[in-house]
């Protein structure tokens, strides 16, 4: 690969991937459990959760591809197996198919934690003066509180 000269020295560029690496496979845990929960939840409340369910993988989907290509932009490889997500990931799998309720608490335990994680990764971002990670990051933030928030209406 050529030289990447783009403002950033080499050893917070690695030090930005690192914290986006764990950005990464937190959305995409989280994704996977929002399908999983899309597809098999069930209750009184199955249409309105079955829908918004879709709404949240949707745009998940469409993150982890963003943050995905920041990674490899940055010059690192991007991690792309459910074992290297795994190793990364604060947001642990779900057994079985919970009910309803669980699952909202699950999925806003995740949005939840991928604040924190935003959190970090921002930090890293400020530090190495990466402003386009930094806004990146600062998007993602603002929509995991919000999806936080949402689901914990659901709750009240």
């Amino acid at each position: 690969m050529a030289q990447i000269d783009i403002g950033l020295n080499s050893e917070d560029r690695i030090n930005i991937a690192e914290g986006l690496k764990h950005l990464l496979a937190d959305s995409y845990t989280l994704y996977l459990q929002t399908h999983n929960f899309h597809w098999n939840v069930t209750g009184p409340r199955f249409r309105d959760l079955h829908l918004m369910f879709e709404e949240h993988y949707t745009e998940l989907a469409t993150a982890v591809d963003e943050i995905a290509e920041r990674i490899r932009t940055l010059g690192v490889a991007a991690p792309g197996t459910y074992q290297s997500f795994a190793g990364l990931s604060a947001i642990k799998e779900v057994e079985g198919v919970p009910a309803a309720e669980e699952m909202v608490d699950l999925l806003t335990q995740g949005h939840e934690q991928i604040v924190k994680t935003c959190r970090k990764a921002l930090k890293l971002a400020q530090d190495g003066d990466d402003e386009s990670t930094a806004a990146l990051v600062s998007d993602r933030m603002r929509i995991h509180e919000k999806t936080a928030w949402m689901l914990r209406s659901l709750t009240e």
